[in-house]
């Protein structure tokens, strides 16, 4: 067994499987959904379809971020048991949480000054976010040093991407990304935003095209362009509940990557309260992100 713990959180949408697979340890992050609050655990208490389905009804989902004392739950029984911690969190660009966890990290390194831990802020979220955890895992698990997971991390990190685009501009507005007028237009117009996860970790759009079949043909081509070995790592199309549009996305891409293992997978609640229902996506890991 390793001296160290790996851990993550859920807003890597990571599948419950691999989790399950692996026994990684995951701090599951809180979203309010009809006024009820909810914790992100991979869907084993709200699946995608349902969260996706109540949106579809009208419902608005928020998020918010976990505060020090939540962290410290999660990581203080490692430390007591004699384990340090490498911690794989979601950029620190889409939200303040991370600020919590160094918080945390601090108060424990005083009450357990022998322990060590390592916090890397992957400034991704989501699949890209799964496929860096799934590669570092693989090397957690060969025996390597924490250090070394770290420092692998920290090396590749910026060549993990995303290009995906919404369904619904009403979501993008709602969330104050876009303005209403600018949704209005785009709604009349059918243009699809592309959107990705930039070299800072925020997420911004690379462009706009006309229709749902050219915005999926242009996250092809992105991928073509950007990925060097396909067989060095996973790809995943994840979807927010447009389970045909990702599967005839996976066929476009298994006609250019006849070797690489394409996965699908699903939006979890965070991405999806601000993206909606409908949302595609490509991941994979290619060269550093272009923007």
């Amino acid at each position: 067994m390793q001296p160290y713990i790996f851990m993550t959180d859920s807003d890597s949408d990571l599948p419950l499987a691999i989790k399950e697979q692996y026994d990684i340890p995951v701090v599951y992050m809180p979203y309010a959904l009809d006024g009820k609050e909810y914790f992100d655990d991979l869907g084993q208490t709200l699946d995608a379809k349902s969260f996706f389905d109540k949106m579809r009804a009208g419902a608005q989902p928020s998020t918010s971020a976990l505060n020090e004392a939540v962290y410290t739950e999660y990581f203080e029984p490692y430390f007591a048991a004699g384990q340090d911690i490498l911690f794989v969190a979601f950029s620190s660009q889409l939200s303040g949480t991370i600020n919590s966890i160094y918080a945390a990290r601090e108060a424990l390194l005083e009450q357990y000054p022998e322990r060590k831990m390592i916090v890397v802020d992957t400034l991704t979220i989501s699949a890209p976010m799964t496929i860096l955890i799934i590669k570092a895992h693989e090397m957690y698990r060969g025996g390597a040093s924490m250090e070394e997971v770290a420092q692998w991390l920290e090396d590749n990190k910026l060549r993990a991407q995303a290009w995906f685009t919404v369904d619904d501009l009403k979501y993008l507005h709602r969330g104050g990304r876009i303005s209403a007028a600018a949704a209005t237009m785009g709604t009349l117009l059918d243009l699809k935003p592309i959107l990705v996860e930039t070299l800072e970790g925020k997420i911004a759009a690379a462009n706009k095209v006309r229709g749902r079949r050219k915005a999926m043909a242009y996250i092809v081509d992105k991928a073509v362009e950007n990925i060097e070995d396909p067989n060095e790592a996973p790809g995943y199309v994840v979807h927010a509940d447009a389970e045909a549009d990702a599967l005839r996305l996976m066929e476009m891409l298994k006609a250019k990557f006849p070797t690489m293992d394409i996965r699908l997978s699903n939006v979890g609640p965070v991405i999806g309260a601000h993206a909606g229902p409908g949302t595609i996506a490509f991941s994979f890991l290619g060269k550093k992100r272009p923007m």
